[in-house]
């Protein structure tokens, strides 16, 4: 099996972007000083962002440059794409199936 590498990410991506959706399972909260998992968490029609490389184009996507992004397949839910997980955070990036 090739490994997955956020260059894998990125072009998933690139080929998908108009019927891409995600799902924000848990984002950094500053108040808390730690990351807030959302238990009610779902799959909308992703957006576009204001343009940080970090985001990769995508509003609730970010990924961690010089660190460790951990990213795996996903087939789950009648969608098929890709779960990261890292300090920032974790989201599945996906489309229908």
């Amino acid at each position: 099996m090739k490994k997955i590498t956020l260059a894998t990410l990125k072009s998933f991506i690139k080929k998908n972007k108009d019927q891409l959706h995600i799902n924000v399972r848990s984002a950094f909260d500053g108040m808390v000083d730690a990351v807030r998992y959302d238990s009610n968490s779902s799959f909308v029609r992703a957006t576009k962002s204001d343009g940080y490389a970090a985001t990769l184009g995508i509003q609730g996507v970010w990924v961690v440059r010089g660190s460790r992004d951990f990213i795996t397949a996903y087939n789950e839910n009648g969608f098929v794409g890709y779960h990261v997980s890292n300090c920032c955070g974790s989201f599945v990036l996906a489309i229908p199936a």
